[in-house]
């Protein structure tokens, strides 16, 4: 994820299920307001110190990381006695009453995670996450990145993707594949929102081109 320090500006980041274990690059997104890193590689509560600096982070989605550990409530607690300004953790709005039961409940964190330490929160063994990272259904992959994906089209004022249309998209590929495509799509959706007026006519153009040669070709095979 280091090409978010090149994003200043960015807005919204969904980098579910994509292996991510350190958050230090995103600590100079100072726009960021809605931050979705469900079922990643995160050992760590500590790596929250780098999101403490987001002025404007409003949602965030951290469930299903070995960092949530055994103590639902201590997690909860912990993550918004760090991060109070939060309104919604883990598709749960956040109420007045959590915000204050984390300050007596929730641990504080002033200092950003010592890498290669899994003794930090309630972090698991690198075989107990690669296990869960790899044995995870098919099924549920294609639901988070679905989505994912229309969170992002939602934010872009687009038409969501249908669900037939989007499994038939990633239907002939494998799951590395389907995962790979699904996370360039929504960079390029991301990096949209990035551009002005000038800049969306040029990738309207590309597109259009892109889809002219698709079509010309599917028009020779037939």
């Amino acid at each position: 994820i280091s090409i978010c320090r090149d994003l200043p500006n960015i807005e919204v980041i969904t980098f579910s299920v994509n292996g991510i274990s350190d958050l230090e690059p995103l600590h100079q997104c100072q726009n960021l307001s809605e931050l979705y890193l469900r079922k990643n590689n995160i050992t760590s509560l500590d790596e929250l110190f780098y999101l403490k600096t987001l002025p404007r982070l409003r949602v965030l989605w951290l469930a299903e990381n070995p960092c949530c550990g055994p103590d639902p409530h201590r997690y909860r607690m912990t993550v918004l006695r760090n991060l109070p300004s939060l309104q919604k953790l883990d598709n749960q709005a956040v109420t007045e009453e959590e915000l204050s039961q984390a300050l007596v409940d929730g641990v504080e964190i002033t200092a950003p995670p010592a890498r290669r330490s899994v003794e930090n929160g309630w972090s698991e063994s690198p075989a107990s996450s690669a296990t869960g990272s790899t044995t995870e259904p098919e099924g549920e992959l294609l639901t988070c990145s679905l989505e994912e994906t229309n969170k992002t089209q939602e934010e872009l004022d687009m038409k969501p993707v249908p669900r037939d249309k989007y499994s038939s998209f990633l239907s002939q590929e494998t799951d590395c594949s389907c995962k790979k495509r699904n996370n360039v799509l929504n960079a390029i959706l991301l990096l949209m929102k990035e551009l002005d007026t000038e800049g969306l006519e040029i990738i309207q153009q590309t597109v259009a081109r892109r889809l002219q040669a698709f079509q010309k070709k599917e028009l020779q095979e037939e």
